[in-house]
């Protein structure tokens, strides 16, 4: 095997242990660590949650002495400052280890290149990108965040072939299966909040929060925040998302009887500027979209977003159900355009992942 297929070898590994804190480690990155010597495991982490030890401390425990000569494949960029832990990059050049391989840079200003240089200046030796395009989808939010201040926003969406995501009544359970709906799980439980509009809120008293994920410890995963838009103040104090209020932002005008409850109040802002707010005031960097056709299209219209998942049932409710969006267009020119990332059969529902384009007809 060539140096290239055991780095790309040991590096699968590594990310692969960093999954294992896709639910759990907000705001912080996932990140995966293994330790190799002579060909051999000696020593692999990941990190599980903020405020714990980071991958390769985990990684560097196990592996102790032995780690001396040896080579750590980690997915991004060993951190260079002192936060909730002591540096990465320092402990990784103290195990006096003999190569580095990174997959991702981390384009965190606190670190962006430090973590490497320290290695470097230790006289070990550091190759960065292997694998770099897998280990960066474990982090789209946090990436995007620390490079542009702005969230990785996903836009979900349910309908019927014909394109409808409700009954004319409002009526919308369910359009689709439940293998659908158990999948919606993984997308809020990876998100550092959940995005709807008000009329949304009353019309499903939903609540947004993540219940059921196949083989996970519902305890262990870092709930999102529900942001309600409710620019007129109409969130019912009997609405099911306050029965947890401390995960709840609302963005419209000041409510005692919410800061009572110790709901987050946000001042009614442009959408742009409400995601700005969430990564660098909240650190929040994976947003989920789940809202009605309005301010799904606003979002869409405003180039927002960055990645919809559409899931689309085997059925037909008829053209006076309610669209799935509600843009008027006149011109073929006007349309907005995706490039499609998978489609994925969820027993007789499918999910297409769809990414916007600005490819003209």
């Amino acid at each position: 095997m060539s140096e290239l297929k055991q780095d790309q070898y040991w590096m699968q590994q590594a990310i692969e242990l960093a999954k294992r804190g896709l639910y759990s480690t907000k705001p912080n990155p996932n990140v995966g660590c293994v330790i190799v010597k002579d060909n051999q495991v000696i020593g692999e982490g990941f990190h599980p949650k903020a405020g714990q030890p980071h991958a390769e401390v985990f990684a560097l425990r196990e592996a102790g002495e032995q780690a001396q000569g040896a080579t750590a494949y980690v997915t991004l960029e060993p951190c260079a400052h002192y936060g909730r832990t002591p540096p990465c990059a320092e402990a990784l050049v103290k195990a006096q280890v003999k190569k580095v391989v990174v997959a991702c840079p981390d384009p965190n200003p606190l670190v962006a290149g430090k973590g490497v240089q320290i290695l470097k200046n230790a006289g070990i030796e550091v190759e960065i990108g292997i694998c770099e395009d897998s280990a960066a989808k474990l982090n789209q939010g946090f990436l995007k965040a620390m490079s542009t201040g702005m969230p990785y926003v996903r836009l979900k969406v349910a309908s019927s072939l014909d394109g409808r995501t409700a009954m004319a009544s409002g009526e919308s359970k369910w359009i689709t299966g439940s293998a659908a709906r158990e999948d919606v799980q993984h997308w809020r439980a990876i998100s550092g909040a959940v995005i709807t509009g008000i009329d949304t809120v009353i019309a499903d008293d939903c609540q947004l929060n993540v219940r059921s994920l196949n083989n996970i410890d519902i305890e262990t995963v870092a709930q999102p925040k529900r942001v309600i838009l409710d620019r007129r103040g109409r969130l019912p104090l009997t609405a099911k998302i306050l029965e947890n209020p401390e995960t709840v932002m609302v963005m419209g005008p000041y409510r005692q009887e919410l800061a009572d409850l110790g709901v987050i109040q946000l001042e009614i802002q442009p959408l742009k500027t409400l995601l700005q707010t969430l990564s660098k005031q909240y650190q929040i960097y994976d947003v989920l979209v789940e809202a009605g056709a309005t301010l799904s299209t606003v979002f869409l219209q405003e180039g927002l977003v960055d990645e919809m998942i559409s899931y689309v049932a085997p059925t037909l409710l008829g053209q006076s159900a309610r669209a799935m969006f509600n843009a008027e267009f006149e011109y073929m020119a006007q349309q907005l355009r995706f490039k499609l990332l998978d489609v994925v059969q969820l027993d007789q529902d499918i999910r297409l992942r769809l990414i916007p384009t600005q490819e003209k007809v």
